[in-house]
């Protein structure tokens, strides 16, 4: 399998990435700048990202993303650039090994103590092939508690 082949199509990935839900009301802040949301120890809101997982390669070959995919690398940061450099902030397994079924969400509010309540933040993922080969990163989206 050549390169290019192996370099995953993320399409269906990037139409789907912004789909999130649980919206979270706006608080007063006080005088110190702490909402109850921000308090140490305070769960945040749900915030859900969902996606398309990848069905073809860069080349239009079909995948099957359950046994072709190994995982799937969230990034998340406050500026929205993201690159090769970065590190993953969060990972989680392309494929349920109980149900066999392939990943499609993931609850953002699972990333604390790397977010708060207050900041905007992006995130971006990367689809990740049982090779190691991974997908260029999707195009961000932001979100906040």
């Amino acid at each position: 399998m050549s390169a290019r082949t192996r370099k995953i199509f993320i399409l269906s990935l990037i139409a789907a990435l912004a789909i999130f839900s649980g919206c979270g009301g706006g608080g007063s802040s006080s005088e110190s700048g702490t909402t109850p949301e921000t308090t140490p120890g305070t769960a945040l809101p749900a915030r859900t990202l969902s996606w398309e997982p990848p069905t073809s390669y860069v080349d239009a070959t079909p995948m099957n993303p359950v046994t072709e995919l190994d995982q799937f690398e969230i990034y998340v940061n406050e500026t929205g650039t993201f690159t090769d450099k970065d590190v993953p902030t969060a990972s989680l397994g392309a494929v349920d090994p109980q149900t066999r079924a392939i990943s499609s969400s993931f609850n953002l509010a699972n990333l604390s103590p790397h977010v708060a309540a207050g900041p905007k933040y992006h995130v971006s993922l990367r689809a990740v092939a049982l090779t190691g080969l991974k997908s260029d990163f999707s195009p961000p989206v932001s979100f906040s508690f």
